[in-house]
Protein backbone atom coordinates (compact mmCIF):
# COMPACT_ATOMS: atom_id res chain seq x y z
CA UNK A 1 0.00 0.00 0.00
CA UNK A 2 1.61 3.27 -1.10
CA UNK A 3 1.84 6.36 0.88
CA UNK A 4 1.33 8.77 -1.47
CA UNK A 5 -1.64 10.40 -1.20
CA UNK A 6 -1.76 11.89 -5.26
CA UNK A 7 -1.03 8.20 -6.62
CA UNK A 8 -3.77 7.02 -3.75
CA UNK A 9 -6.41 9.25 -5.44
CA UNK A 10 -5.81 8.36 -8.94
CA UNK A 11 -6.13 4.80 -8.04
CA UNK A 12 -9.43 5.22 -6.45
CA UNK A 13 -10.44 7.10 -9.74
CA UNK A 14 -9.65 4.32 -11.78
CA UNK A 15 -11.37 1.64 -9.60
CA UNK A 16 -14.66 4.25 -9.61
CA UNK A 17 -14.51 4.12 -13.73
CA UNK A 18 -14.00 0.58 -13.53
CA UNK A 19 -16.91 -0.31 -11.60
CA UNK A 20 -19.52 1.76 -13.61
CA UNK A 21 -18.27 0.10 -17.37
CA UNK A 22 -19.00 -3.36 -15.05
CA UNK A 23 -22.37 -2.00 -14.00
CA UNK A 24 -22.85 -0.61 -17.51
CA UNK A 25 -22.05 -3.87 -19.18
CA UNK A 26 -24.43 -5.73 -16.25
CA UNK A 27 -27.27 -3.20 -17.31
CA UNK A 28 -27.29 -3.79 -21.27
CA UNK A 29 -26.62 -7.58 -20.79
CA UNK A 30 -29.63 -8.19 -18.31
CA UNK A 31 -32.04 -5.08 -18.28
CA UNK A 32 -35.26 -4.81 -20.34
CA UNK A 33 -35.61 -4.64 -23.79
CA UNK A 34 -37.63 -2.15 -26.21
CA UNK A 35 -38.58 -3.36 -29.40
CA UNK A 36 -37.84 -2.08 -32.48
CA UNK A 37 -40.19 0.19 -34.18
CA UNK A 38 -41.46 -1.45 -37.52
CA UNK A 39 -40.09 0.55 -40.76
CA UNK A 40 -43.48 1.36 -41.55
CA UNK A 41 -44.05 3.38 -38.01
CA UNK A 42 -40.95 5.84 -38.15
CA UNK A 43 -41.49 9.01 -39.92
CA UNK A 44 -45.69 8.52 -40.79
CA UNK A 45 -46.96 11.68 -42.18
CA UNK A 46 -49.62 13.29 -40.44
CA UNK A 47 -51.14 13.50 -43.77
CA UNK A 48 -50.95 9.70 -44.37
CA UNK A 49 -53.11 8.98 -41.30
CA UNK A 50 -55.51 11.46 -43.17
CA UNK A 51 -55.52 9.44 -45.99
CA UNK A 52 -55.98 5.94 -44.22
CA UNK A 53 -59.24 7.50 -41.94
CA UNK A 54 -60.74 8.85 -45.38
CA UNK A 55 -60.60 5.30 -46.85
CA UNK A 56 -61.88 3.41 -43.49
CA UNK A 57 -64.59 6.08 -43.30
CA UNK A 58 -65.82 5.41 -47.02
CA UNK A 59 -65.75 1.84 -46.78
CA UNK A 60 -68.15 2.16 -44.00
CA UNK A 61 -70.31 4.82 -46.22
CA UNK A 62 -70.41 2.09 -48.84
CA UNK A 63 -71.56 -0.51 -47.05
CA UNK A 64 -74.22 1.58 -45.59
CA UNK A 65 -75.94 2.60 -48.60
CA UNK A 66 -79.03 1.06 -50.06
CA UNK A 67 -78.98 -2.42 -52.53
CA UNK A 68 -80.42 -0.50 -54.92
CA UNK A 69 -78.10 2.29 -54.89
CA UNK A 70 -75.56 0.27 -56.76
CA UNK A 71 -77.93 -0.93 -59.50
CA UNK A 72 -76.69 -0.11 -62.92
CA UNK A 73 -79.82 1.19 -64.72
CA UNK A 74 -78.46 0.67 -68.15
CA UNK A 75 -77.35 -3.10 -67.52
CA UNK A 76 -80.14 -5.19 -69.31
CA UNK A 77 -82.64 -7.67 -66.69
CA UNK A 78 -80.58 -10.72 -66.22
CA UNK A 79 -81.93 -13.91 -64.67
CA UNK A 80 -81.22 -16.76 -62.15
CA UNK A 81 -77.91 -17.75 -65.00
CA UNK A 82 -77.02 -14.31 -65.75
CA UNK A 83 -78.25 -13.84 -69.00
CA UNK A 84 -80.22 -11.12 -70.62
CA UNK A 85 -83.81 -11.70 -70.74
CA UNK A 86 -86.63 -10.34 -73.13
CA UNK A 87 -90.21 -9.97 -72.14
CA UNK A 88 -93.07 -9.88 -74.83
CA UNK A 89 -96.78 -9.20 -74.23
CA UNK A 90 -99.04 -11.27 -76.73
CA UNK A 91 -101.62 -9.58 -78.65
CA UNK A 92 -104.04 -11.33 -76.30
CA UNK A 93 -102.66 -10.05 -73.17
CA UNK A 94 -102.54 -6.35 -75.29
CA UNK A 95 -105.89 -6.65 -76.03
CA UNK A 96 -106.73 -7.38 -72.26
CA UNK A 97 -105.71 -4.24 -71.56
CA UNK A 98 -109.30 -2.49 -72.61
CA UNK A 99 -109.10 0.60 -75.42
CA UNK A 100 -107.30 4.03 -74.75
CA UNK A 101 -109.29 5.74 -71.34
CA UNK A 102 -108.94 9.17 -73.11
CA UNK A 103 -112.30 8.59 -75.62
CA UNK A 104 -114.35 11.08 -73.86
CA UNK A 105 -112.72 14.57 -72.99
CA UNK A 106 -113.91 17.57 -71.12
CA UNK A 107 -112.47 20.21 -70.34
CA UNK A 108 -114.96 21.90 -67.45
CA UNK A 109 -117.30 20.55 -65.17
CA UNK A 110 -120.11 21.13 -67.52
CA UNK A 111 -118.85 19.03 -69.92
CA UNK A 112 -118.36 16.39 -67.51
CA UNK A 113 -121.55 16.47 -66.40
CA UNK A 114 -122.45 16.23 -70.26
CA UNK A 115 -120.93 13.05 -70.59
CA UNK A 116 -122.53 11.55 -67.90
CA UNK A 117 -125.71 12.30 -68.76
CA UNK A 118 -124.95 11.02 -72.47
CA UNK A 119 -123.46 7.60 -71.37
CA UNK A 120 -126.48 7.37 -68.65
CA UNK A 121 -129.11 7.69 -71.78
CA UNK A 122 -126.86 5.43 -73.98
CA UNK A 123 -127.09 3.19 -71.34
CA UNK A 124 -130.76 3.37 -70.58
CA UNK A 125 -132.20 1.57 -74.05
CA UNK A 126 -134.55 4.53 -74.47
CA UNK A 127 -133.39 4.76 -78.70
CA UNK A 128 -134.16 0.73 -78.88
CA UNK A 129 -137.86 1.80 -77.55
CA UNK A 130 -138.72 4.45 -79.85
CA UNK A 131 -137.14 7.77 -78.70
CA UNK A 132 -136.28 9.85 -81.44
CA UNK A 133 -136.12 13.31 -78.94
CA UNK A 134 -132.97 15.01 -80.19
CA UNK A 135 -131.60 16.41 -76.62
CA UNK A 136 -131.88 13.49 -74.65
CA UNK A 137 -128.87 14.03 -72.91
CA UNK A 138 -128.66 18.21 -72.63
CA UNK A 139 -128.57 19.76 -69.18
CA UNK A 140 -132.27 20.25 -67.54
CA UNK A 141 -133.71 23.36 -65.74
CA UNK A 142 -132.85 21.79 -62.46
CA UNK A 143 -128.73 21.38 -63.94
CA UNK A 144 -129.02 24.66 -65.14
CA UNK A 145 -129.56 24.41 -68.55
CA UNK A 146 -131.16 26.89 -71.43
CA UNK A 147 -134.07 26.86 -73.28
CA UNK A 148 -134.75 24.19 -76.41
CA UNK A 149 -134.43 25.53 -79.51
CA UNK A 150 -138.48 25.21 -79.12
CA UNK A 151 -138.35 27.47 -76.38
CA UNK A 152 -139.38 25.10 -73.44
CA UNK A 153 -136.88 23.77 -71.40
CA UNK A 154 -134.73 20.89 -72.18
CA UNK A 155 -136.07 17.32 -71.14
CA UNK A 156 -139.21 18.36 -69.44
CA UNK A 157 -142.43 16.57 -70.50
CA UNK A 158 -143.93 19.77 -72.87
CA UNK A 159 -140.51 20.22 -74.93
CA UNK A 160 -140.39 16.62 -75.79
CA UNK A 161 -144.40 16.55 -77.31
CA UNK A 162 -143.57 20.08 -78.76
CA UNK A 163 -140.83 18.49 -80.72
CA UNK A 164 -143.19 15.24 -81.69
CA UNK A 165 -145.91 17.67 -83.07
CA UNK A 166 -142.86 19.41 -85.11
CA UNK A 167 -141.46 15.50 -86.45
CA UNK A 168 -145.44 14.79 -87.35
CA UNK A 169 -146.05 17.75 -89.60
CA UNK A 170 -142.56 17.29 -91.19
CA UNK A 171 -140.46 20.25 -89.23
CA UNK A 172 -138.46 17.20 -87.77
CA UNK A 173 -135.27 20.31 -87.31
CA UNK A 174 -135.04 24.07 -87.59
CA UNK A 175 -136.49 26.02 -88.47
CA UNK A 176 -139.83 24.54 -86.48
CA UNK A 177 -142.97 25.62 -87.17
CA UNK A 178 -144.51 24.93 -83.27
CA UNK A 179 -142.63 26.35 -80.55
CA UNK A 180 -143.34 27.85 -77.21
CA UNK A 181 -144.92 31.29 -78.72
CA UNK A 182 -147.51 29.21 -81.11
CA UNK A 183 -148.91 26.46 -78.39
CA UNK A 184 -148.92 28.07 -75.44
CA UNK A 185 -148.46 31.38 -75.19
CA UNK A 186 -149.58 31.90 -71.61
CA UNK A 187 -147.21 29.51 -70.14
CA UNK A 188 -145.14 26.80 -70.59
CA UNK A 189 -146.75 24.48 -68.03
CA UNK A 190 -148.19 21.10 -69.20
CA UNK A 191 -151.15 22.27 -66.79
CA UNK A 192 -151.74 24.93 -69.62
CA UNK A 193 -151.96 23.04 -72.61
CA UNK A 194 -155.51 22.18 -72.63
CA UNK A 195 -156.61 25.83 -71.98
CA UNK A 196 -154.28 26.93 -74.87
CA UNK A 197 -156.27 24.12 -77.51
CA UNK A 198 -159.70 25.52 -76.15
CA UNK A 199 -158.73 29.49 -76.79
CA UNK A 200 -157.33 28.47 -80.12
CA UNK A 201 -160.15 26.70 -80.99
CA UNK A 202 -158.29 23.32 -81.73
CA UNK A 203 -159.80 20.14 -81.52
CA UNK A 204 -160.34 18.48 -77.91
CA UNK A 205 -161.40 14.97 -77.29
CA UNK A 206 -161.96 12.00 -75.39
CA UNK A 207 -161.47 9.51 -77.87
CA UNK A 208 -157.68 8.99 -78.31
CA UNK A 209 -156.22 8.96 -81.68
CA UNK A 210 -152.19 8.11 -82.61
CA UNK A 211 -150.19 11.55 -82.58
CA UNK A 212 -152.62 13.56 -80.14
CA UNK A 213 -151.93 15.21 -76.78
CA UNK A 214 -152.52 13.35 -73.93
CA UNK A 215 -153.19 15.50 -71.13
CA UNK A 216 -153.17 13.45 -67.75
CA UNK A 217 -153.97 16.04 -65.43
CA UNK A 218 -151.69 18.39 -63.24
CA UNK A 219 -148.80 19.44 -65.14
CA UNK A 220 -147.99 16.49 -67.31
CA UNK A 221 -148.79 16.09 -71.24
CA UNK A 222 -147.68 12.60 -72.58
CA UNK A 223 -147.94 11.66 -76.81
CA UNK A 224 -150.44 9.07 -77.81
CA UNK A 225 -148.10 6.08 -79.43
CA UNK A 226 -150.78 3.65 -80.07
CA UNK A 227 -154.06 3.09 -79.31
CA UNK A 228 -155.25 -0.91 -77.84
CA UNK A 229 -158.41 -2.61 -77.98
CA UNK A 230 -160.05 -2.47 -74.38
CA UNK A 231 -159.81 1.26 -73.70
CA UNK A 232 -155.99 1.42 -73.31
CA UNK A 233 -153.58 3.79 -74.98
CA UNK A 234 -149.44 3.61 -75.27
CA UNK A 235 -147.89 7.14 -73.91
CA UNK A 236 -144.64 7.85 -74.41
CA UNK A 237 -143.29 10.91 -72.71
CA UNK A 238 -140.10 12.79 -70.98
CA UNK A 239 -140.37 13.66 -66.93
CA UNK A 240 -142.78 10.92 -65.98
CA UNK A 241 -139.52 9.55 -65.08
CA UNK A 242 -137.65 12.51 -63.75
CA UNK A 243 -135.77 13.69 -67.36
CA UNK A 244 -135.67 10.85 -69.03
CA UNK A 245 -137.38 8.88 -71.86
CA UNK A 246 -139.99 6.20 -70.93
CA UNK A 247 -143.26 4.82 -72.02
CA UNK A 248 -146.20 3.23 -70.04
CA UNK A 249 -149.93 1.84 -70.91
CA UNK A 250 -152.91 3.74 -69.05
CA UNK A 251 -156.70 3.26 -69.67
CA UNK A 252 -158.10 5.75 -71.98
CA UNK A 253 -160.55 6.92 -69.25
CA UNK A 254 -157.37 8.52 -66.57
CA UNK A 255 -156.53 10.98 -69.44
CA UNK A 256 -158.48 13.91 -68.86
CA UNK A 257 -158.41 15.23 -72.29
CA UNK A 258 -156.55 14.28 -75.91
CA UNK A 259 -155.58 17.40 -77.99
CA UNK A 260 -155.35 16.82 -81.64
CA UNK A 261 -152.54 17.99 -83.39
CA UNK A 262 -153.01 21.82 -84.52
CA UNK A 263 -153.65 22.11 -88.26
CA UNK A 264 -150.82 23.04 -90.48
Amino acid sequence: MSSNPAEETRRQARAREAAERHSARLRSAFGPKRSNPSPGARGRHPASVLVTMAVVGGLFAVAALPAYATVDASAPSTGPAGKPQSFEVSADAAAAVGPPRDTFRATSPEQLAELVRQQTYLASGAQAQGDDYPWPYEATDDEGGPLSPLNYYYRECVDFVAWRLNRDAGYPTAPFKWKWADLTPTGGDGSQWLSAWQSNGWPVSDTPIVGSVAYTGGNHVAYVKQVLDGGYVVLEEYNFVPHVYSQRTVATSSVVAFLYPPPA
